[in-house]
């Protein structure tokens, strides 16, 4: 008689064995239809999973992010079944969950096009309505290798054949279709009502460029209609905000074939470039940090030392010299310890903070290169603390203080926060890691801070925090990240003189509030979509004279704003005032000054904001003030000129 323990406590008995889905109808039939999987005993299993002892339930519909990773996973399979009936020869290889939606690689004769791709989300619909069941079976490894073999399934056979010999294999059938799957699945195809398929693509088997190249469906599933059309809304706005099409629009930067992954800075990219770096060093100097500057080549015995020939040879640039083995620096982190080793340090000099405007070269695969967000030559806002044990949780707790205020100052008000622990395979004592992540969680605590544990997601040198943005699409970027390194020190003979004399290793702690400058700038370009917060816009006043008469008064006020620092420049072409307006409010320059006759006769400006806003007509330093007081307050609020 098992006996079936719900999440709320309460307690069912059954005289036989009993399936899930059964337990879900006893409860009620809302749930009963709303079941797609149940967890008994902590893991994941389908609703026709039989129940012959005491366990406990708790039953998966598509109001829950397990549901909808179910729904994702079997959407896959819906896709796959597709292609099969509409292109026998096409032979199936891997189809996971991905974020937001699914992919499924196939092998074919030929790419797939975005026709194919209309006829074979026909052929989902039409399976889906007719509720095909879902079911599962067991099959011995080298049988199931045979069967798939069989079928012509060359690709199944060869992912099959690298499990353990010692593990059962579960397939996963509807209809006509039977594929390799953990699961659990949907109970039945009926299940799947909101979905689409979005885009093809070329993949590698197995990632690896030297195997043959698949065809690569992505597609998208959601819990109901509802969701799919507010997700492809989110979508095309996306596209709408694509870094690299406004990148165009505004003239900020390129890349181009003959340095891939590196970025070529046009003048305005590059003004709100240095505006930022500018602003960061301001903001890190407040906070106690000293700027340093590292080399570029740094010979291998470094890397090898430091530990990251070992783990990162593959993603770094080498050249030789003189017969010497060079890397162009990855990252920043063993620079700083040698600038930390000259000399004798004392606990007096902790915390010593040391910031870098590094940059960095990683030999990122070109098929994952993506504009600003993805590149392999970059820069990160670097900085290294070096402190004792007992300094951990003062130190992240000001720099968290630095993160907070420099994020509002970027328009981001929300922060995810999640503290990564210890994983198994790491270095430093346990006492060491205790300190650690309690001076972590306790400064998220101190703080007030709603917070995440991720288990064993740690590096192997020490804890994390890491901090997410939330930009106006609801789309999630990590930038900022604080980490606790037991390591490095030691394996670079960091050392400073004890209260008692002796001689101790520092604690480094490593950290970044914007990440990398290039992927942080693509971030904001798309969540303002070019119209950026005055102080970062690369123009901030376009001066635009009505006529000819107006053209000298137009040069001293461009000649005055710029004195004062601002970024100012006369429109004096022989075009319309109306032509002139629309194409700088295209631009999204901020402040539009409007020159006329009485303008100069007056000695006054007649002000207009990208968003179409008349602010009037009005003295020269009522503007200024105006002006002022919006680049000071940043990305802070949200006014008419920042529309």
């Amino acid at each position: 008689m098992p006996v079936v323990t719900l999440p709320d406590g309460a307690r069912r008995e059954y005289p036989n064995p009993v399936s899930v889905s059964q337990v879900a109808a006893d409860i009620g039939p809302g749930l009963a239809k709303a079941a797609l999987a149940g967890v008994v005993d902590g893991k994941e299993v389908d609703t026709s999973y039989v129940i012959d002892r005491d366990v406990e339930l708790a039953i998966i519909t598509d109001r829950q992010p397990e549901g909808l990773e179910i729904i994702r996973h079997s959407t896959a399979h819906l896709l796959a079944q597709a292609v099969k009936q509409l292109y026998p020869t096409a032979q199936v290889t891997i189809g996971p969950v991905i974020e937001d939606g699914f992919y499924y690689d196939f092998a074919y004769e030929r790419q797939f096009t975005p026709e194919d791709l209309e006829k074979i989300e026909k052929r989902m619909e039409e399976l889906a309505k007719e509720d095909i069941p879902v079911s599962r079976r067991l099959m011995p490894r080298e049988e199931a290798v045979e069967y798939f073999r069989g079928m012509g399934e060359e690709y199944k056979a060869k992912i099959i054949a690298d499990i353990p010999s010692e593990e059962d294999i579960s397939l996963y059938r509807q209809g006509d279709f039977e594929d390799l799957c953990r699961g659990p699945h949907v109970p039945s195809t009926g299940r799947l009502k909101a979905f689409k398929l979005t885009k093809v693509a070329g993949a590698y088997w197995r990632g690896d460029a030297n195997n043959e190249m698949l065809t690569r469906v992505y597609g998208t599933a959601w819990a109901n209609k509802k969701d799919l059309k507010a997700y492809l809304r989110r979508i095309e706005e996306a596209e709408k905000r694509d870094h690299r099409k406004l990148a165009k629009k505004y003239d900020l930067f390129h890349i181009q074939e003959e340095a891939p992954g590196m970025v070529f800075w046009h003048p305005n990219g590059w003004t709100i470039y240095s505006t930022i770096e500018q602003y960061m060093r301001r903001r890190q100097r407040e906070y106690g940090y000293k700027e340093i500057k590292t080399p570029q080549l740094v010979d291998f015995t470094l890397w090898r030392k430091s530990g990251h020939a070992d783990k990162f040879a593959d993603d770094m640039f080498s050249l030789t010299s003189e017969e010497r083995q060079f890397a162009i620096k990855p990252m920043n982190c063993p620079c700083h310890v040698q600038v930390f080793n000259q000399g004798l340090r004392s606990y007096r000099d902790l915390p010593l903070r040391l910031a870098e405007f590094g940059s960095c070269h990683r030999s990122e695969p070109s098929g994952s290169l993506h504009g600003l967000m993805r590149v392999r030559g970059f820069v990160q806002d670097d900085g290294h603390i070096f402190c004792t044990e007992e300094q951990i949780q003062s130190e992240v707790s000001a720099f968290m203080d630095l993160l907070h205020s420099v994020y509002k100052d970027f328009g981001f008000e929300e922060v995810i926060y999640r503290l990564s622990t210890r994983p198994e395979q790491r270095v430093g004592s346990d006492e060491s890691w205790d300190k650690a992540e309690k001076a972590l969680a306790d400064a998220l605590d101190a703080a007030g801070l709603p917070w995440e544990e991720l288990p064993g997601e740690g590096a192997f040198y020490g804890p994390k925090i890491e901090f997410s943005l939330k930009d106006c699409l609801g789309r999630v970027w990590q930038c900022g990240t604080i980490q606790v390194d037991f390591s490095m020190p030691g394996r670079l003979d960091a050392q400073y003189v004890a209260e008692d004399g002796s001689r101790q290793t520092p604690v480094m702690l490593h950290r970044a509030a914007l990440g990398s400058f290039e992927r942080f700038i693509g971030i904001l370009i798309e969540h303002y979509e070019g119209a950026f917060p005055t102080w970062l816009a690369p123009q901030q006043v376009a001066i635009l004279n009505i006529t000819d008469r107006q053209a000298d008064y137009c040069r001293d006020l461009e000649a005055q704003l710029g004195a004062l620092q601002y970024r100012a420049a006369a429109d004096l072409r022989n075009e319309k005032i109306g032509f002139k307006i629309r194409e700088h409010t295209l631009q999204r320059v901020p402040y539009l000054l409007v020159i006329g006759d009485k303008e100069v006769e007056n000695q006054t400006v007649a002000v207009r904001t990208r968003s179409g806003e008349d602010l009037g007509t009005m003295t020269f330093e009522s503007f200024l003030e105006i002006l002022k007081q919006d680049v000071d307050r940043r990305g802070r609020v949200s006014i008419g000129s920042q529309k």
